[in-house]
Order: structure tokens, then C-alpha cells, then sequence
């Protein structure tokens, strides 16, 4: 039995590693000299940035195709994103740090074009545009990526499900009264 491919894998394990640290690296320096990481939060929210709220806003109904029979309330979004903004207010503070950094990775022009395939702002982007870059990132062979994907659908699907309003669709009564 040789040695190589374990080798080979810890190698590749460590090559990665330090390519992810570089590049959350990069974009947090990036970050913080554009000012995007010390913005404070947008109106009416406690951990949403005024950046971050374009990016969500056009995953947000996509995400959420299908999961909100049609016709979607109109107010499926913002009440999608109240709850991303109330679920970071209650993560760790290294895992809500984690996820605007996730955002910030996101809306950086110089980052998004290369790491989604949309090279526009996010409010030209289309739904079609938006599938791909999901689609891309689900079936990564990146680990990070992939990551990245699993935490945008969580975090959008739980914010959503929350909701008063995404109970009767999906047959559940709500919460026992007491």
C-alpha cells in the first residue's frame, strides 16, 4: 500500500486551505478598505447592510420558487428578509461575522463577476442568472462554495418558513396555543 494518495490529498487539503484563507483574506481587506465592512445597518434592520439588501433581494424570490405557491404574498421578500436579519442577530458573533462576510464576498464587484458569472449589479441580474450561479456553486468542487450555497438556501428557507404566512401553505396549523 503506498502512501502517495494520502499524501496527495493532505496537500491538496493544505493548498486549499490557504487559496480559502487568502481569498476571505482579500475580500475582508477589500472590504474594509471600501468601507463595506464597517457599514452600519440599513434602515429598519439590525444586521442588514444597505449592500447586503440588493444581493438578497434578488435570491431571495428565487430561492424561494416553488416554495411559495403562486401567486406569492408581496410581501414574501421583505418578510423573508426581517427574518434573515432577526436569524444573524442571533447567531455567534464569529457566525454572523461569517456571513456578511459571505454578503460581502457577494456584492464586491471585483469578487462577484469571478465567483457567480454576474458581472452586473445584482438588480440587472436575471433569474435565469441567478439559477446558474446557485446551480454552480451547489455542485462546486469546492468545498467553500458549496458551503456558501448551503448557507444562502438555510438561512433564506428557515427566514421564509418562519413566517406566519408560509404555514398555511405548507398545511402546518402554527404553533399549540396554551
Amino acid at each position: 500500500m503506498t502512501t502517495a494518495p494520502a499524501s496527495s490529498s493532505r496537500r491538496n487539503l493544505l493548498r486549499f486551505g490557504l487559496l480559502g484563507g487568502a481569498a476571505l483574506a482579500t475580500v475582508g481587506l477589500t472590504a474594509s478598505l471600501t468601507g463595506c465592512s464597517a457599514d452600519a445597518p440599513a434602515a429598519g434592520f439590525s444586521q442588514l447592510r444597505d449592500g447586503d439588501l440588493p444581493l438578497l433581494r434578488r435570491l431571495i424570490p428565487v430561492i424561494l420558487d416553488g416554495a411559495v405557491p403562486p401567486p406569492a404574498p408581496p410581501d414574501a421578500t421583505a418578510a423573508t428578509l426581517a427574518g434573515i436579519d432577526r436569524a444573524i442577530a442571533h447567531l455567534s458573533p464569529a457566525l454572523a461575522t461569517q456571513v456578511l462576510q459571505l454578503f460581502d464576498l457577494l456584492t464586491l464587484p471585483v469578487t462577484r463577476g469571478p465567483l457567480t458569472g454576474i458581472w452586473g449589479d445584482w438588480t440587472s441580474a436575471s433569474d435565469e442568472q441567478v439559477r446558474a450561479f446557485l446551480g454552480r456553486w451547489e455542485g462546486s468542487r469546492l468545498m467553500l462554495l458549496r458551503q456558501g450555497y448551503s448557507s444562502l438556501l438555510q438561512l433564506t428557507l428557515m427566514s421564509w418558513y418562519s413566517q406566519p404566512q408560509a404555514w398555511a401553505a405548507c398545511g402546518y396549523p402554527g404553533p399549540p396555543t396554551v
